[in-house]
């Protein structure tokens, strides 16, 4: 089993290396897409990633139960390739606003045992998995309190990730930095 992170910025290239290297594994490529079309901006974005990969890529939308679908997709002879974990904390999280001031995502059952399950499935799956996730840590502190705990809980997730991760890449500008693997 090989797993890699790939982190960037918005419309940094992260995607585009993420495609890249799951093309170049040789194995079948199967797009776990995390995000949901819920306005048309966001059903363009989805329609512009789709028509970049090539035509023999499967896609299956997980847009919670990202471990539960990582499970029954991983094969040996296949490439994950999750794009992206943010989107995915995104969808975890929309019930965020009904915390109470100061509580953190802890407090939500669901967002807990999803990125439990998440972590716990990553060492054991067999294949090729190429996670997806956006640095959203190296810009301006969010104005609201649902904003700042965004970004702290994607802040963590990344950490755990690169941690279980043997290999971690950052890409700004399109070009692809090791931070952890060689």
């Amino acid at each position: 089993m090989t797993y890699e992170l790939i982190l960037g910025g918005a419309r940094s290239g992260k995607s585009r290396e993420a495609e890249r290297r799951a093309a170049a594994s040789g194995l079948a490529v199967t797009v776990i897409a995390t995000a949901e079309a819920l306005d048309d901006e966001m059903a363009a974005r989805i329609r512009r990633h789709q028509a970049d990969r090539p035509a023999g890529w499967r896609t299956v939308e997980a847009p919670i139960a990202l471990a539960e679908t990582l499970r029954r997709e991983a094969a040996p002879e296949r490439c994950l390739l999750v794009d992206c974990l943010t989107l995915w904390l995104a969808n975890l999280l929309i019930d965020a606003d009904g915390l109470p001031p100061g509580a953190d995502a802890e407090a939500l059952p669901l967002f807990r045992a999803e990125r439990d399950a998440l972590l716990a499935t990553l060492p054991a799956l067999p294949g090729r998995v190429i996670l997806v996730a956006n640095e959203v840590g190296l810009g301006l502190v969010p104005e609201t309190p649902l904003g700042r705990l965004f970004r702290d809980e994607a802040g963590r997730l990344n950490q755990a990730v690169a941690a279980l991760c043997p290999r971690v890449l950052f890409v700004a500008a399109g070009l692809p930095l090791v931070l952890k693997g060689g």
